[in-house]
């Protein structure tokens, strides 16, 4: 059995114990929209347990906000850190009421060249390591009869591109995963928030954070457009965090639930609206042939579909 699903009945304070500052759990909140989220929320008054490699990055956070703000040093490529993460946080604050899952980095190369390690690592940080932090998250939540999980994602999260399939693998995923984990939990009154950005000024595209592999001959000429792009973004994005960070705070305090899915920035609007119109004419095109697979005497499904629980909202 894994170590968290013992950590309900073992380490989750009682509801009585639980003090009332509404308290975050972001990873990754050394810069970029881990750092906005953080900085927004504490000045609207709320706790952070930020977990990050190096604290010290986050020193002056620290001495500003001493009462309310706290470090974990955590690699957010470690399944194993999620349990002792969600410990110290309702250790120091009583409480977890939003988990920010935003810890990812970029990673440029085709499917032939990245390697397999490279790969997995990947898939670490942007889904296993996210999902164990749900599942030891998850306990304090449904004590208390509430609470966010915020995925952070991205437009890569939804359609992908050549060069890009090894960041966009963990994303689905992500996805996935989240869509089906946002009907499961509705009913404890814990929501899920899948944010989707396009390109915005964090660390994301800094030369010391952004993988790229070295091209090999094969695919040098077909994605040098993507990795000079990619390479080049770094200062010039369009996309602003603190203003992302604004709508990530009042969605996540308001009692109005947040949109399963939330695309953030001009671009994620427009790519990944102009995905969802591809793939509606592509199934209106072969709905017919596709129907036509079916045995014609067989039960309808009863699985529940999307709309059930995450709605327009």
């Amino acid at each position: 059995m894994e170590q968290g699903f013992a950590f309900e009945r073992a380490q989750t304070p009682s509801v009585e114990t639980m003090n009332d500052t509404f308290t975050w759990i972001i990873t990754g909140a050394s810069r970029g929209f881990g750092r906005a989220i953080a900085e927004r929320a504490l000045r609207n008054g709320d706790a952070i347990m930020a977990a990050v490699r190096q604290p010290e990055a986050l020193a002056d956070l620290a001495e500003r906000y001493a009462g309310t703000f706290a470090t974990w040093q955590f690699d957010a490529r470690d399944s194993e850190l999620a349990l002792p993460l969600v410990r110290a946080a309702v250790d120091r604050f009583g409480r977890v009421d939003a988990l920010v899952n935003n810890a990812g980095r970029g990673i440029v190369g085709a499917a032939e060249e990245v390697a397999e390690a490279d790969l997995r690592e990947a898939m670490d940080l942007h889904f296993f390591v996210p999902a164990a932090l749900v599942r030891a998250t998850l306990p304090i939540m449904r004590q208390q009869g509430g609470g966010t999980i915020v995925q952070l994602s991205s437009q890569g999260g939804r359609m992908s591109f050549p060069g890009v399939g090894g960041y966009s693998a963990g994303k689905f995923a992500l996805e996935g995963w989240s869509e089906a984990l946002a009907g499961e939990v509705a009913p404890f009154g814990v929501r899920v928030m899948i944010v989707e950005p396009s390109r915005f000024r964090t660390g994301f595209n800094a030369p010391d954070v952004l993988g790229v592999v070295d091209a090999g001959p094969v695919y040098r000429d077909a994605l040098a457009a993507v990795r000079a792009d990619m390479r080049r973004a770094d200062g010039v994005q369009e996309g602003d965090p603190a203003r992302a960070a604004d709508v990530i705070v009042d969605l996540v305090h308001r009692d109005e639930a947040p949109p399963l899915r939330l695309p953030l920035g001009a671009e994620a609007v427009e790519r990944i609206g102009g995905s969802y119109t591809a793939n509606l004419d592509a199934l209106r095109r072969w709905a017919d042939t596709a129907r036509s697979t079916d045995f014609p005497d067989a039960p309808p499904s009863s699985r529940p579909a999307v709309a059930s629980w995450a709605g327009s909202a």
